[in-house]
């Protein structure tokens, strides 16, 4: 009995110490991340300015949902966030894969080479979308580039102000930037296939190209699932680049859905609207999430 009560008294001081070592992320994550949710979720049925203080707070039912059926712009922040994320996730993660199983043979400097891939991810998306401003604009190195020195052109292409041409600078930045992380991961998940797959692929006399139709692809679906996923929210969260290419005025052509929601909220102060926007963005992740969830029995091998 004295056994039990002693092991009964351990166990709650092994608790209690759990809960004070998670204590701190546990605050922090109902202050920011739960409390913000739910008040958001509360805003979206109002009609509130921020500047008219808490007693300005009035609900008005679905009308935000209403308005922005009307909204043109809006529904243009939602075709452009596909299309971004379209243009994005496929590219990034099809080059990622295949410089990681470049980087994943014996070559020189492999170590450099991935360091070097990898630093744009851990970079300030503000500065990265500063230099490819200046990368893109009228007078920049790649108009320099493609007019003066291959002389392929004869007019410098406006890239930043073109509606049909200003989304390409925002999802070569995209994919840029995420190569790095996909990259060590997809490493990752080379080096996790058994290596006496290949070693019976050597025997039968299989070329490369079929080791990697046969053994290494689908070895490798889980974390491709993994990354579609995550590179898809990732995107639909994009805003730090159109933002600083646009200086905040982005046009009908290349806004996005935060850029919207931002726009919105911070701008013209409507944070009942904006709080609406940003349940329908919530909506579309947890829907492109479910398909792929949905997908996922017919392509990925576990």
């Amino acid at each position: 009995m004295v056994g039990k009560h002693a092991s009964n008294k351990a166990l709650v001081k092994e608790n209690l110490a759990g809960y004070l070592f998670i204590g701190p992320s546990l605050i922090i994550f109902l202050l920011f991340v739960m409390v913000p949710m739910f008040a958001s979720v509360f805003l979206s049925f109002t009609d509130w300015n921020f500047l008219s203080g808490l007693e300005g707070i009035k609900l008005i039912g679905l009308k935000n949902f209403s308005l922005m059926l009307k909204d043109e712009r809006f529904r243009y922040a939602i075709s452009n966030t596909f299309i971004y994320a379209i243009g994005t996730v496929p590219i990034s993660l099809s080059v990622a894969m295949v410089l990681a199983y470049a980087l994943n043979s014996k070559i020189y400097g492999k170590k450099v080479l991935r360091l070097i891939f990898f630093i744009p991810y851990i970079s300030s998306q503000v500065a990265l979308a500063a230099v490819f401003k200046f990368i893109f604009r009228d007078n920049g190195l790649l108009n320099e580039f493609l007019v003066k020195t291959l002389q392929i052109m004869q007019t410098a292409p406006d890239w930043l102000n073109n509606d049909s041409l200003n989304k390409i600078p925002i999802i070569m930045l995209a994919i840029w930037t995420g190569i790095g992380y996909e990259l060590i991961v997809y490493m990752a998940a080379l080096q996790a296939v058994p290596s006496d797959l290949y070693e019976a692929a050597d025997i039968e006399g299989t070329n490369s190209i079929q080791k990697f139709r046969y053994i290494t692809f689908p070895m490798i679906t889980p974390t491709t699932f993994y990354l579609v996923i995550v590179r898809f929210i990732a995107v639909f969260k994009i805003f730090a680049s159109i933002n600083i290419m646009t200086l905040g005025t982005s046009y009908d052509s290349n806004t996005s859905m935060v850029m919207e929601i931002y726009r919105n909220s911070f701008v013209h102060y409507a944070f009942g609207y904006a709080s609406a926007e940003s349940l329908i963005l919530l909506a579309l992740i947890l829907l492109i999430t479910g398909i792929n969830f949905l997908g996922q029995k017919k392509w990925v091998h576990y």
